[in-house]
């Protein structure tokens, strides 16, 4: 474990592998399980969230209970992530290979996605691999997001379709 880790009180039930890159003042809650990746400063994990291998999460990130960010996700800085977000990193996934074995490594391919700066998504929602949701969109609770999602739009549904920018009239009335 890296000297930062070992001075910080983590926790009961975390778990920080010592390869995990954490920034300055992050706020882990119980049950986070993080290995292998990268954690900026400021950022707050919420309790039962679980980040892999290569996923790197930026500065002042809030990340709610019981989300998963898998190996292949980039989220930015200042990104808001609901409860219960999922995201995917392998379009067809299997348990074993051609010949019935175990998948390995090389049995499939890993896809990345990004979260740019500012996004926010909401509870519940599922990330496919593959897309890149842009700087300052919103992805509304539930959605299922499987194309691009350009900065600054709302997006919602099953699939998610654009329904406007953020800080039109409709986001301002669900307030």
């Amino acid at each position: 474990m890296s000297a930062a880790i070992e001075q910080r009180q983590l926790p009961q039930f975390t778990c920080v592998a010592d390869d995990v890159r954490m920034g300055e003042r992050v706020r882990l809650a119980s049950y986070v399980n993080l290995y292998g990746c990268e954690i900026g400063d400021d950022t707050r994990l919420g309790a039962f969230v679980e980040v892999q291998r290569d996923a790197k999460i930026g500065r002042r990130c809030k990340i709610s209970s019981h989300t998963f960010v898998c190996s292949g996700v980039t989220i930015e800085d200042e990104v808001f992530v609901g409860h219960g977000v999922i995201f995917i990193n392998d379009r067809y996934p299997r348990a074993t290979g051609a010949g019935g074995a175990p998948q390995t490594e090389n049995d499939w391919k890993l896809e990345h996605t990004v979260v740019r700066d500012g996004a926010s998504i909401g509870s519940g929602a599922i990330v496919m691999c593959g897309v890149e949701i842009g700087a300052g969109a919103l992805v509304g609770a539930g959605a299922m997001v499987v194309r691009d999602v350009p900065a600054g739009a709302i997006v919602a549904g099953h699939p998610a379709r654009v329904r406007g920018p953020v800080g039109s009239s409709k986001e301002r009335s669900a307030r």
